[in-house]
């Protein structure tokens, strides 16, 4: 789907923007609240610009089914299941068709430049502006053709255009996405608070999980899709069978191997995921959150592969491998950490050990 829109923004959503990175909102993700001005306005940078074409890819793909070997216990977020080395804008796939736009305008003597040339555009914005979408409560631009699950791009141009007519508002008194999301992270207002989200936590955060959050990722390995999965747009699209044929779902993707995640080295891990999500990530950051969803089972069948990553070569794995094997009765193997040459694999064994005591 394509659209058109005048690449001035209302003032209110300027300020709503900006009054979201005020209050941290974005979980300090640096480019999200980089040169604010030049963001919102970005014919500040580019004088030429008079318009943004958006483009939507839908990707509410079906699943490609679970292989049959391994421990494929985890949930990905559908936008993930795709090999591509950019899980957030899936460039990859869409830069040819935004070269040949390119070119095209070109040769009509028009003016072009794509959002990654220039930098971050605020696409969803753009999104709901062009008409295509309305602002769900998920604070993700919403469709009743495509729902919510679409890849967006923008193409800067020289284009005079005026402002097509808005998309209603279908949300109506529906809050299904507000009311499961399971930690909090949609504020209600169509604003969503990074620092509360799992995808943040699962996909962007180099760090250790905060414990408090564990219970609540539950078996989310990578991202999460529970807003997306109770809105009844996405329900219509995923019947219709509405997705962008360049999309090839991954079962390797979909329902990866925690075993695999676990185990494998650096190398093995990078020729398994070359070119996916996961490769972007890191095989440290999928070990660390497969630990977070094998201590959720409550299931001490996993100790033994939990006791394996205590033994990681990564001080971030081995870190939260502690907390993992307190939660599944492993408070033995924790304190052979308390030894660990690393200060924060130390800190995290104490701390998991401590709160263990006062249980």
């Amino acid at each position: 789907m394509v659209s058109w829109t005048p690449i001035e923004l209302p003032d209110e959503w300027k300020l709503s923007y900006q009054r979201w990175i005020r209050e941290r909102r974005h979980a300090g993700i640096g480019n999200l609240g980089r040169a604010l001005e030049v963001r919102l306005t970005p014919n500040m940078r580019f004088g030429w610009a008079k318009s943004v074409m958006v483009l939507a890819a839908p990707h509410a793909y079906p699943d490609p089914g679970k292989p049959s070997d391994g421990l494929r216990i985890g949930r990905v977020a559908r936008k993930f299941w795709v090999r591509e080395p950019d899980p957030f804008f899936l460039k990859r796939l869409l830069e040819p068709h935004i070269e040949a736009l390119k070119d095209l305008a070109s040769q009509l003597g028009l003016r072009t430049r794509d959002y990654v040339d220039q930098g971050p555009l605020p696409v969803n914005l753009y999104a709901v502006r062009s008409g295509l979408f309305w602002r769900g409560r998920n604070a993700m631009p919403n469709s009743q053709i495509l729902g919510t699950r679409v890849t967006l791009a923008c193409l800067l141009t020289d284009v005079s255009v005026s402002l097509p007519p808005q998309h209603p508002d279908r949300c109506g008194s529906c809050r299904r996405c507000v009311s499961s999301c399971p930690t909090g992270a949609l504020l209600g207002d169509r604003r969503v608070d990074l620092n509360l989200c799992i995808s943040y936590w699962t996909t962007r955060h180099e760090g250790l999980i905060p414990v408090e959050l564990w219970s609540s990722i539950g078996d989310w390995l990578f991202g999460c899709d529970v807003c997306q999965d109770v809105c009844p747009w996405n329900w219509k699209a995923e019947r219709a069978g509405w997705f962008w044929e360049g999309f090839h779902a991954d079962s390797d993707l979909a329902h990866p191997d925690l075993i695999n995640l676990l185990t494998s080295s650096e190398g093995e891990f990078a020729r398994m995921y070359a070119g996916s999500p996961f490769e972007r990530a890191g095989r440290a950051r999928l070990a660390r959150n497969a630990l977070v969803l094998l201590a959720n089972t409550g299931n001490t069948d996993h100790l033994p592969l939990v006791e394996v990553a205590a033994q990681d070569a990564s001080p971030l794995v081995r870190a939260t491998a502690a907390e993992a094997l307190v939660r599944l009765g492993g408070v033995a193997e924790v304190e052979g950490l308390l030894r660990d040459p690393d200060p924060r694999v130390r800190n995290e064994a104490r701390r998991a050990l401590e709160e263990s005591d006062m249980k």
